[in-house]
This record gives C-alpha cells, structure tokens and sequence, in this order.
C-alpha cells in the first residue's frame, strides 16, 4: 500500500520530463557502482526516482529498488522504458510518502533534497528516509555545495549554462536559502521556451545536523561517485549516512 499525506506543486511537468534525459547529468555507471553493495542483499528506495536513470541500472544489478516521485510524467517515461514497469513507484511528496517494507538502502541523486524548499520539508525527508531504514541502513545523497563564493558583491545570480540553444542562470536568496534555477531553450519549431524551478540550497554540516535529527549518523562523505576526497574546493558532495538503531 502507498501512502501520501499531501501534494506539493509539481514542477516537473511533461515539458521538463520531455527533455530530462537530454540533460548533462553523467554517466550513471559510477552511480550505480557505489550503490549497489551499499543495498547489499536488500532493497533500494529512490526519493525522486524520475525517468529511472539510477533506478533501471541498478536494478539491472540484481539490486530491488522502489521509488517515489511528485511528478506522474516523469514516472510515464520510467515506465516506458525496458524493465520500468517492473519497478514500483508511490507518486507523492518524499518528504512525507510512505511506502510498505524495509530498506537497506535508500538515495537520491543530483541535488533532488534541494527541490523541498523549506528546512522544515528537508528535515521531514530524512525522519522519512529513517523510518523506511532498516537498522543499519544507509542513506545516501549527491548535493552540490552552494556556489555562493562565484557571486560578486551585490549579485543575485549566476549562469550555469549559456549557448545559442539553451540559457540556464541560478538566482539566490542568501537570507532564506533560496534558490530559484531558470531554464530557457529553443523549442523544435524555433521558438524559445522557458521554467523556472524553486530550490532550497543546504549546506553538508546542516544536513548531518538534519541526519542526526532522523537517528542517523554521518559514515562517509566524497567528493564524487568515484570516492575522490572531500574538500573546501569541492563543488559537490556524495554523503552516506547510518541509521543508528
């Protein structure tokens, strides 16, 4: 049985799901490296599953894997895709969906705890990630590190993409942690076309905080996929946290 207790606005729609595997997200390879023997012999639960990037691969390894995702017509895509249908998915929240069973291993990728916009939601998404753990269980994240040292004095922004196809700039707001990512690209009849999609940045201290809240301790953090070393130099995160009891 799937559970949600509410709906939040969905931004990832059918023109965001459209293009989504056309973004330049790297190969899912590494990903699926590092996951599949924190899974060991249980199940994986993915918060933000999406078009089943990490989810399909890693299922392909023998690795069960459930998700969870807001968006119905980014779960369409998953589900039209070889072994797609095979893999259950809730669509709700995933800072309050539950799900039946329990988990050795549960993750999200790609910056997907900073599309719960307040504290509050992302602090609920780790008590949610716990209760779905086993003991022992593990909790996984790719974040990137707040860019803010890029911005000049006074600026509110900064490009991340910009081509004679596509437009991409972040917008910040330093008081509250907001984020707002603006997209723009060239349609196939010429036209441009545009999102914009509110995030909640957070730093790798404020989620173990966040982590010890949930009953979850810090075992390891990287740089990358590929377990370079973390440093204050680096431009994004892959966290592990314990569940404790």
């Amino acid at each position: 049985m799937w559970h949600c207790e509410r709906m939040p606005e969905d931004y990832f729609g059918e023109a965001v799901a459209a293009r989504y595997d056309e973004e330049p997200m790297g190969d899912p390879g590494p990903v699926v490296d590092f996951l599949a023997p924190m899974a060991g012999d249980g199940a994986a639960l993915e918060l933000g599953i999406g078009t089943g990037r990490i989810a399909l691969p890693l299922a392909a390894r023998g690795v069960p894997v459930r998700g969870i995702d807001l968006s119905e017509a980014m779960v369409r895509r998953l589900r039209a895709k070889p072994g797609g249908s095979d893999i259950g998915v809730a669509i709700g929240d995933f800072a309050s969906t539950r799900v039946d069973g329990s988990f050795t291993l549960a993750y999200l990728v790609f910056n997907t705890i900073n599309n719960l916009t307040t504290q509050d939601a992302q602090v609920a998404c780790f008590e949610n990630v716990a209760g779905h753990l086993a003991p022992g269980g593990r909790f996984v994240a790719e974040v990137g590190v707040p860019q803010l040292r890029s911005l000049p004095p006074g600026a509110v922004g900064r490009p991340f993409t910009i081509s004679a196809d596509r437009l991409g700039f972040d917008t910040y707001d330093v008081a509250t942690q907001g984020l707002v990512s603006h997209h723009y690209w060239r349609a196939d009849d010429g036209r441009f076309e545009s999102s914009s999609i509110p995030f909640r940045y957070v730093w790798p201290a404020e989620l173990d905080l966040m982590a010890r809240i949930a009953g979850m301790r810090l075992r390891e953090r990287w740089a990358g996929w590929e377990r370079a070393p973390f440093t204050s130099e680096s431009g994004s995160h892959v966290s592990v946290w314990q569940k404790t009891t």
